[in-house]
């Protein structure tokens, strides 16, 4: 169901809002349109972690979107990167999830991990870099070059990146605080 949102005006009268949300409960506080927003994250969230894996299947290799996630993150300028860092760059607080993940990459040969000190430094394996190559080139055909043709364009794909960093700024900050409670 499409709708105007809550407060247009057309041909000078007001509209009744017809948000798109999940959760009616929660859309009738103090920010109506963050219910709409939340519905769309998890659309948006959905749809994304569906592509990861499919593109993930698409370049050779079954694996979960936090994996494939994680291998490019290690891929990133190629030097090895520190657990902390791989869940810091992400945002994941559960570290045995990252843990997990680079296990099952190093097992498939993505990735190889080595000890300096007491830091386990993780690393992208030939066939790791060869699976983000394909991954890189499979999304540049399917995904990134509709998109450029098509839209949105480049600005407000930059202004909605912006939104979401500071949005998550603030379910963090809010999350800390019902940690609280």
């Amino acid at each position: 169901m499409a709708g105007q949102h809550c407060g247009e005006q057309h041909r000078g009268e007001q509209r009744r809002c017809t948000a798109i949300v999940s959760s009616a409960h929660l859309a009738d506080g103090a920010a109506p349109t963050l219910s709409e927003l939340e519905f769309s994250l998890t659309l948006a969230a959905t749809a994304y972690h569906r592509w990861i894996a499919r593109c993930a299947a698409a370049s050779g290799m079954a694996l979960a979107p936090l994996e494939v996630l994680i291998l490019h993150t290690v891929r990133h300028r190629d030097r090895p990167k520190r657990m902390a860092d791989i869940a810091l760059v992400l945002d994941i607080e559960d570290t045995h999830l990252v843990t997990y993940a680079i296990r099952k990459l190093e097992k498939a040969g993505l990735v190889s991990t080595r000890r300096m000190g007491k830091e386990k430094l993780i690393g992208a394996t030939e066939a790791g870099i060869a699976f983000c190559a394909t991954y890189r080139t499979i999304r540049e055909s399917v995904l990134a070059e509709p998109v450029a043709a098509d839209g949105p364009d480049a600005a407000a794909l930059a202004q909605a990146a912006s939104v979401l960093r500071r949005l998550s700024e603030r379910y963090n900050q809010a999350a800390r605080a019902a940690a609280t409670l």
